[in-house]
């Protein structure tokens, strides 16, 4: 993993140095840690502009709609299997 990858809380958080094992972090400091990389994170995050936001939103209902579509054809052809290998139900007695 290159260097460039690593967040930079996990990359200032070695200094470079190896670690001699393990340390031991209380409670409420590993929740303020866990907090504070939340808080980092949340910082990098893009908001996408309106006409990025209507763009995304148009291809995802365009996706549900191919794939409505798919299971509405796969719906009526398994659909059509079952009555031809099992007929319709009505048997004769």
């Amino acid at each position: 993993m290159s260097e460039a990858m690593v967040t930079e809380t996990a990359a200032s958080s070695s200094k470079g140095h190896p670690s001699s094992g393990p340390k031991k972090r209380g409670f409420f400091a590993a929740i303020a840690l866990f907090l504070r990389q939340v808080i980092a994170e949340l910082k990098k995050v893009v908001t996408p502009t309106r006409k990025e936001l209507l763009r995304y939103t148009l291809v995802v209902l365009a996706f549900v709609v191919v794939m409505i579509i798919i299971v509405t054809v796969l719906d009526f052809v398994f659909g059509a299997g079952a009555l031809w290998i099992f007929g319709s139900g009505s048997g004769e007695s």
